[in-house]
């Protein structure tokens, strides 16, 4: 007898500090497979404009995903904003049954608004440790134990930040950033870089990512400097710091961001790939999404000793690890003089083999049913 397994609800309700059109990331990669099997809504942070009364702007990017907006008037005191949110979130679900939903959360901040439903299934998806991050809301830490208490599963981003959550709850799995081989694999095979990269001639080092608190600037500013021969291309959005306070020279490129599907093209053209990340409070739980996405290229990589960077690819010695500007600059040199291509490569691809965000989705997934149904059973028994 074929017995069907229990659906999942038809809705998801995801409440992000990301927005959509931001960089392209985890949130995007796993949303973007859910709304294939089911409804998918992105609750983004509020925009505040001149208005009388708030609402939210709702549009539709897939079939099954919606990207859901607030707009607030200007001048709303903390709780004012946060009961206008409750109203606005209510509306939203309207007369649709709660068991018809899945609440997944990246920001503890979102149950300010949310606490007053109850979904059938809380999913904290814990990225980063948000509250070690430059200008972090003071309620963060205790809206994260609150969240971590009402949670039904819990996932973390890396294993550092699960190491640091696992005894906060009894439910917590660990899914490091993966890889969308397919895609970055193809800066192995494109010869033609584009036309704003294509212009600076020379050995090129690559960084892409957000630039922020997290980024080691003076480090950049000293690889630049002992090495003017070297050309450093910087991708991505600068945020929370000011240009100004960023190093500039004739061999520093700061492209901005880029569109996710035109990465491989800029990384083709790339010699070496950076992951120069400070150590400080901010990036110790981190899990760079670029690790595996710089080595699917195809690409060297040279990374300050970021813990879950160090393990696994560091012991791997699939990335160099350095601490300060001339151990980079030793590190590079030892990269670009390596005559081992085919064999490294094949190396980075059998560690690759089983990473993907396909793989890690379905395994979520596994886990997101086991709590809802198994759960049930074993406490009915």
């Amino acid at each position: 007898m074929n017995i069907q397994k229990p659906l999942f609800p038809k809705n998801l309700l995801c409440f992000s500090h990301l927005r959509w059109d931001f960089v392209f990331q985890r949130p995007q990669h796993l949303m973007s497979r859910f709304a294939v099997e089911m409804n998918v809504f992105i609750l983004e942070e509020p925009i505040f404009e001149n208005l009388e009364a708030g609402y939210l702007a709702i549009d539709n990017r897939l079939e099954q995903l919606t990207i859901v907006t607030p707009h607030l008037p200007f001048g709303l005191d903390q709780e004012m904003e946060k009961l206008l949110m409750r109203k606005l979130l209510t509306e939203f679900i309207g007369e649709t049954d709660l068991n018809d939903w899945i609440f997944w959360y990246y920001t503890p901040m979102a149950l300010q608004f949310s606490d007053h439903h109850t979904a059938a299934l809380t999913v904290f998806d814990c990225m980063d440790e948000l509250s070690a991050f430059d200008f972090a809301p003071k309620e963060l830490v205790l809206l994260e134990k609150m969240l971590l208490k009402t949670a039904d599963v819990v996932f973390t981003g890396g294993h550092s930040l699960h190491e640091a959550k696992k005894d906060q709850h009894n439910n917590i799995h660990v899914f490091p950033s993966s890889i969308d081989k397919t895609h970055f694999s193809k800066a192995r095979t494109t010869d033609e870089e584009p036309a704003d990269q294509a212009n600076i001639d020379g050995f090129k080092l690559g960084f892409v990512g957000v630039i922020d608190e997290r980024f080691d600037a003076k480090l950049i500013e000293e690889i630049a400097l002992k090495r003017p021969e070297w050309q450093i291309v910087l991708l991505g959005p600068v945020v929370k710091v000011s240009m100004e306070s960023l190093p500039t020279g004739p061999n520093l490129h700061y492209l901005g961001q880029k569109n996710y599907q035109d990465l491989p093209a800029y990384l083709s053209g790339w010699d070496v790939a950076l992951i120069p990340f400070a150590i400080n409070n901010s990036t110790r739980f981190i899990s760079p999404t670029k690790t595996p996405e710089y080595l699917a290229a195809g690409l060297r990589v040279v990374s300050t000793p970021i813990r879950d960077v160090v393990k696994p690819y560091g012991i791997e010695k699939l990335v160099s690890i350095a601490s300060n500007a001339d151990e980079f600059i030793s590190a590079i040199e030892h990269a670009i003089a390596q005559n081992d291509t085919v064999e490294w490569k094949n190396k980075v691809d059998a560690f690759l083999s089983d990473k993907s965000w396909e793989n890690t989705f379905e395994e979520m997934k596994k886990k997101m049913h086991w709590t809802l149904f198994e759960t049930d059973k074993l406490l009915a028994s």
